[in-house]
């Protein structure tokens, strides 16, 4: 069973590492732009457009790869003193409560939005001649199915916790690093140096 948890958060791992790649190339974008309209006098209208597919494909294809890194914004003020077990039942009934109504709700709302995309070959009507959204609009089923699918694994690593009384492992990926800790790190790497003035 761990095995199989461990391969879907790595699958979705490297679905959120792809799909960071969009940070490149909206960035790109964004600077030919700056380039285009100051420098050459010369504005794209569909610009505007890319950039929000571009940003909207970046967060909602993250949305799973955060939740097997358990990296979501949590209210630690309390959770972070309870016992695993008591971790793992909060979390048990908030993912039946309120992450399974809502993701359902998210794919089954954007299997509609994109069904319905495709099939009028929907363009954006904020620019003129505005590029086609139906391949962004069909990202919205795919992150809610990914992300779906990810909740099944947090909810069965709740059931192991509650069974077994502590969290199963999880694959580490790069996280922030606390600054103080940072700090604390470096300094004791750091051979201890002699006050000035002192002798040597």
């Amino acid at each position: 069973m761990q095995q199989l948890l461990l391969r879907i958060d790595r699958f979705n791992t490297l679905v959120g590492h792809a799909f960071a790649w969009t940070v490149v190339l909206l960035t790109l974008v964004i600077t030919w732009e700056v380039f285009s309209r100051y420098v050459l006098n010369s504005p794209h209208a569909w610009v505007f457009d890319a950039t929000y597919m571009l940003y909207g494909t970046l967060f909602m294809m993250a949305g799973a790869y955060t939740l097997a890194a358990s990296g979501h914004v949590r209210g630690d003020v309390l959770y972070g003193f309870f016992r695993p077990r008591t971790q793992a039942t909060l979390d048990l009934i908030l993912y039946f409560v309120f992450f399974i109504p809502g993701v359902l709700a998210l794919c089954w709302a954007g299997w509609d939005f994109a069904s319905e995309s495709w099939v009028i070959n929907e363009h954006s009507s904020v620019s003129a001649d505005g590029p086609p959204i139906y391949p962004f609009k069909a990202i919205i089923p795919l992150a809610g199915a990914s992300l779906m699918l990810q909740g099944v694994v947090e909810i069965l690593r709740c059931i192991i916790c509650i069974r077994q009384g502590e969290w199963p492992s999880r694959v580490r990926d790069v996280e922030e690093v606390d600054v103080e800790k940072l700090r604390h790190m470096v300094h004791a790497d750091l051979p201890e140096q002699a006050p000035a003035g002192s002798a040597k």
